[in-house]
């Protein structure tokens, strides 16, 4: 079976229409999705339908974390709309109350086995929902990745995807579908081929005009997150 494992789609529609067009070419059976669905960008709820019509395993990231503090005002929302635009506002209030209870519901980490290929769900790391691993972290902590239970370690998080061989297990960082940081444009994902545990890393591109344009409408400045769009 090939499948696909994607992460932070923050709200992005346009990238994830692209990315699931091109899974369909890929043949792919079922999606594996590491969590930030929200948060940044505006449409979550149509990222959310767009799932839905596939077979996917889904964790939480952060962002979701995120948007049940703002939720339950273990935040402030004018600090949360600073950092990251007004992306949790509009998925408060665009997402229903009991979808919004499913994603404060997901779990931080899961494992899943397919066809007897094990993979580990993770969002920044397997130890902790938060940690960012890069292409140049450390060697130590890389291996701190390492798992003797399964023959995949997903990450995402830090929107650089990557992937490197620990003792027992292949870590791969999917990188972001919604916000690459790697290349404005692109939205990077991974499939995985439980046949021969072979995988590539993909750069599917998308029109971003649609997405800036939304920032001009939705935000009182253009920032970091139209920036990282063209660059």
């Amino acid at each position: 079976m090939k499948v696909g494992v994607i992460s932070d789609i923050h709200g992005n529609h346009y990238a994830l229409d692209a990315v699931l067009k091109s899974a369909k070419k890929e043949g792919i059976e079922k999606i594996l999705v590491l969590g930030d669905i929200v948060g940044y960008y505006y449409h979550p709820e149509i990222v959310l339908n767009m799932l839905s019509e596939w077979d996917c395993e889904i964790i939480k990231g952060n962002h979701e974390v995120l948007l049940q503090d703002l939720k339950e005002n273990k935040i402030d929302s004018e600090v949360l709309k600073e950092k990251y635009g007004r992306g949790h506002e509009l998925a408060l209030k665009n997402i229903d109350s009991e979808t919004q209870q499913w994603l404060f519901s997901l779990p931080v980490q899961k494992s899943v086995v397919i066809d007897n290929v094990s993979f580990q769900l993770n969002h920044g790391s397997p130890s902790s929902i938060d940690e960012y691993i890069y292409p140049d972290t450390p060697l130590a902590q890389l291996n701190k990745c390492n798992s003797v239970e399964h023959d995949f370690v997903l990450i995402g998080h830090s929107h650089y995807s990557f992937s490197f061989r620990c003792k027992n297990s292949t870590l791969i960082n999917c990188g972001s579908v919604g916000q690459s940081r790697q290349k404005g444009g692109l939205a990077y994902w991974v499939v995985i081929n439980t046949f021969n545990k072979s995988f590539k890393i993909k750069a599917t591109p998308y029109d971003t005009s649609y997405l800036l344009e939304e920032i001009k409408l939705f935000e009182s400045k253009e920032g970091y997150s139209s920036k990282i769009l063209i660059r």
